[in-house]
């Protein structure tokens, strides 16, 4: 499915220099060091990056609450676009990399003992808006996580085993995700514990929902779309829950509630 991969970081990212930095020792890669931020697509080479099948952005991730996270997601953006991208457009993202790579870092991380530090999918937010899939990598949410050595590695193993041993899985369930909070934990047990693999979710903090908002999702995912998440409490009131699933019907796909999936 996927033959080449490139690695792209910006020199101005202390966790995205720690990525890279350590992802060298397990071989040779091709990396693309940006001089300025990763997430304007006007920073990108584009050309360099069509050259490829598919895309790691291995970045620092900051938030207010300065909580020590390894995430990943998908870049993209459905209401605005303060960081780079386009409003209303995502880029193409694999569900099946987002699992196989979200199992390696927990997995990962439980080895090598990184307690402290929370493993996490998170919305699709921000850009670049590029044509290749990808998927954005990140340490959070400080200078001293961005820094740390034993996260980088963390992350650099989780990448290079992933990109070694990836595969097409024809049992799994391919999904995208509606409703809920940035962090997704509804999401996060169904990515790790099930045989649905998510691709792109749409929280609730960028509703009302629209019918172009789901036909983004589901036409920016690289696989066929079987089925669609729903974080049932994360949809708000019953009007609203109503309005959406008026919504997700016009697209005859399965919809299921993440209460509904052993996990």
């Amino acid at each position: 499915m996927y033959q080449r991969y490139l690695i792209v970081a910006s020199k101005l990212d202390l966790a995205g220099i720690n990525i890279t930095t350590q992802l060298s020792q397990f071989g040779k890669f091709d990396f693309y060091l940006v001089d300025k931020e990763i997430i304007f697509t006007e920073n990108l080479d584009l050309e360099r990056i069509n050259q490829y099948d598919f895309i790691i952005f291995a970045s620092k991730h900051q938030s207010e609450k300065k909580s020590k996270t390894l995430s990943l997601h998908a870049p993209g953006n459905w209401r605005t676009a303060d960081y780079g991208g386009v409003i209303g457009k995502t880029c193409k993202s694999s569900a099946l990399f987002q699992k196989q790579l979200f199992e390696k870092i927990n997995k990962i991380s439980s080895e090598f003992n990184l307690k402290e530090y929370n493993v996490t999918l998170e919305c699709t937010h921000h850009g670049p808006l590029i044509n290749k899939p990808c998927v954005f990598v990140e340490i959070g949410s400080t200078e001293t996580e961005w820094k740390d050595r034993k996260a980088g590695f963390v992350i650099a193993k989780s990448i290079y085993e992933t990109m070694n041993e990836f595969k097409e899985n024809p049992y799994n369930e391919i999904a995208i995700g509606i409703g809920g909070p940035h962090y997704c934990p509804n999401f996060n047990k169904i990515q790790l514990n099930s045989n649905i693999a998510l691709s792109h979710i749409i929280p609730q903090y960028v509703f009302p929902l629209t019918e172009e908002m789901v036909r983004e999702a589901i036409e920016k995912t690289d696989e066929e779309v079987d089925l669609i998440l729903i974080d049932w409490k994360g949809l708000g009131n019953s009007e609203q829950r109503r309005q959406i699933m008026e919504i997700l019907d016009k697209f005859f796909l399965p919809k299921k509630r993440t209460s509904e999936i052993e996990k």
